[in-house]
C-alpha cells in the first residue's frame, strides 16, 4: 500500500509544472472570456455604452468571449485534466513533461493571438473558429505536441488494462485533431466556395460542441465517478455500446433545417438526431448504477460537479433529439434556443465536469490543501445556477422569438423588444458564472503562490545548507 502511494506522489509530482501552465492560462481566460460575453449582452440593453469603440461591438466581442471559453479555457483545461488522468491509469510518471509545458505556452500565445485579430477585425467570420491561420496553426502545434504526451504516457503504462475512460479520452483526441485540421484545411488554407462553406462550419460546430465535448467530457466523468465512489464502473457493456453509437449518430447532427443546402443533408440529421435515443439509453445505467447508493456525501465537491454535469449531458442528447424534429426545427431555427443549448453544454456538462476534475487533483499534485475549500462549494452552486438561468433565459427567448416570427402579422421590431426581457435574465446567469470563475481563480492562485514559496524555500534551504566534507585523517 505504502508503494502505491508513493507512485502516486511521484506521478503527481511529475504532472505539477505542466499543469500549472495548463490551468493558469485556462482560469485567465475563462474570466476574460466571461467578462467580454457580459459586455456583449449589455450591448442589447444599452447600445450606446460602447458605440465609439469599434474593438467592442456586438459583432466582436461575441465570437471573442465564445472563443475564448471554449479555446482558452474548455479545451487546454481538460486537456489538463486528460494529462492527469492517463498518467494515474498509467501509474507512471508524465512522458515529456517539459514538451506539455511548452505546448501550454505555445497554446496560451496562440489563443491571446486569435482573441486580439477578432477585436481589431481580422476574425475569419466562421462561426466557433474564428481565430485566423497564424493563431490555429499554434493552437493545432500544441494540441499536437499535448497529445503526443498523451499518447506517450499511455504507451509507457505498467497496467496494460485498457479502462472505459481510455476509449472516450482516446477517441477525443483523435477527433479533434481531425475535426479541426478539416475545418481549418477547407475554410482557412484551401478555401472553398459557396454553400459549402456554411456545410463545413455547421460540421465542425456539431462535432466540436456536442460529438467532441462529449467524449471527453464522459471519459473524465467515467474516471472520476468510480475513484470518488470507490468501485468499478457499472455496466461497462452499456457504456461501450454507447460509445460506438455515439459516434455513429453524433457526428451527422447539426444541420439546420431552415438552411438553403441540400435537403438530404437537414434530413439526414434528423435521422441521427432521432438515433441519439441508442445512446443516451447506454449513457444511462452506467451513471445510475455507479452513483446510486454510494456512500458518499454529496457537499459541492468534484462529486456533486461531475453528477450535475453527467444530468445536464443526458438532458442535452434530448434536447438534440428534440429540436431535430423537422417542425420544431424550423421553428426554433435562427432563433436564441440554438445558443442556449450550446452554453448549456458547455457550462452545465462540460466546465461542471471540468472543474470536479481540477478540484479532486489540485490536492494531490500540488502536495497541499485547497486554501478556501468552501469556494469549491460556493462555485458549484454559481455554475449550476448561472448555467441554468442562462440556458432558461435564452430558452424561453427563442422560443418565444420563434413563435412571432412565424406569424407574418407580428412586425419585426416587437419580435426583438419581445426578447429584451430574458435576454436580462441571461446575463444574471453570466454574472453568476463569472463569480463562481473567480472562486476557482482564488484557490487555484494562492495554492500556486504557496508552492512558488515552497520552492524558492527548498532552493534557499539547499544553497544556504552547510557542505559536507569527510575529516581528514592525520
Amino acid at each position: 500500500m505504502n508503494q502505491n502511494v508513493n507512485n502516486s506522489s511521484t506521478v503527481d509530482a511529475s504532472l505539477r509544472v505542466p499543469l500549472l501552465a495548463i490551468f493558469g492560462g485556462a482560469v485567465l481566460w475563462l474570466i476574460v472570456g466571461l467578462v467580454l460575453a457580459i459586455m456583449a449582452s449589455l450591448t442589447f440593453h444599452m447600445p450606446e455604452m460602447f458605440a465609439k469603440c469599434p474593438f467592442l461591438t456586438y459583432g466582436r466581442l461575441l465570437p471573442a468571449a465564445n472563443d475564448l471559453i471554449v479555446y482558452g479555457f474548455a479545451i487546454p483545461a481538460a486537456l489538463g485534466v486528460v494529462l492527469w488522468i492517463f498518467a494515474r491509469l498509467s501509474d507512471s510518471e508524465l512522458i515529456l513533461p517539459l514538451v506539455a509545458v511548452a505546448a501550454a505556452n505555445i497554446w496560451h500565445l496562440g489563443v491571446f493571438i486569435g482573441t486580439v485579430a477578432i477585436l481589431i477585425g481580422c476574425g475569419t467570420g466562421f462561426t466557433w473558429l474564428e481565430y485566423p491561420r497564424a493563431a490555429a496553426i499554434l493552437i493545432f502545434a500544441a494540441y499536437l505536441l499535448i497529445a503526443t504526451c498523451v499518447v506517450a504516457t499511455f504507451g509507457a503504462r505498467r497496467d496494460r488494462s485498457v479502462q472505459p475512460a481510455h476509449w472516450f479520452l482516446l477517441a477525443g483526441l483523435l477527433w479533434f485533431a481531425w475535426i479541426y485540421s478539416s475545418a481549418n484545411m477547407f475554410l482557412l488554407a484551401w478555401t472553398v466556395r459557396g454553400v459549402a462553406q456554411s456545410v463545413i462550419d455547421w460540421w465542425y460546430t456539431n462535432n466540436l460542441l456536442f460529438v467532441w465535448m462529449g467524449l471527453t467530457g464522459l471519459g473524465i466523468a467515467f474516471y472520476l465517478l468510480p475513484k470518488i465512489v470507490g468501485r468499478p464502473l457499472q455496466k461497462q457493456y452499456f457504456a461501450l455500446f454507447g460509445f460506438w453509437t455515439f459516434i455513429l449518430f453524433a457526428s451527422w447532427c447539426g444541420m439546420p433545417q431552415t438552411a438553403p443546402i441540400p435537403a438530404w443533408l437537414p434530413s439526414a440529421s434528423t435521422v441521427a438526431s432521432a438515433l441519439l435515443i441508442l445512446p443516451l439509453i447506454c449513457f444511462f445505467p452506467p451513471f445510475v448504477k455507479t452513483v446510486c447508493g454510494a456512500n458518499v456525501i454529496c457537499k459541492g465537491g468534484p462529486f456533486c460537479q461531475v453528477r450535475f454535469g453527467m444530468t445536464v449531458f443526458l438532458l442535452s442528447i434530448l434536447l438534440m433529439i428534440i429540436t431535430g424534429c423537422p417542425h420544431v426545427g424550423r421553428m426554433l431555427g435562427l432563433t436564441w434556443f440554438g445558443p442556449a443549448q450550446v452554453y448549456l453544454l458547455i457550462f452545465g456538462f462540460f466546465a461542471s465536469i471540468i472543474c470536479g476534475g481540477i478540484y479532486e487533483l489540485l490536492p494531490s499534485v500540488m502536495g497541499f490543501e485547497l486554501p478556501f475549500p468552501q469556494f469549491v462549494r460556493w462555485q458549484n452552486r454559481f455554475f449550476v445556477a448561472g448555467s441554468l438561468v442562462l440556458f432558461l433565459s435564452l430558452a424561453v427567448a427563442g422560443v418565444v422569438q420563434g413563435i412571432k416570427m412565424h406569424n407574418p402579422n407580428i412586425p419585426f421590431s416587437d419580435v426583438i423588444q419581445a426578447t429584451l426581457g430574458p435576454l436580462r435574465f441571461a446575463v444574471a446567469g453570466l454574472l453568476l458564472l463569472l463569480l463562481g470563475s473567480l472562486m476557482l481563480a482564488a484557490n487555484f492562485l494562492v495554492m500556486t503562490i504557496k508552492w512558488h514559496f515552497a520552492l524558492v524555500k527548498c532552493v534557499t534551504t539547499a544553497v544556504t545548507a552547510p557542505l559536507e566534507t569527510e575529516e581528514v585523517k592525520s
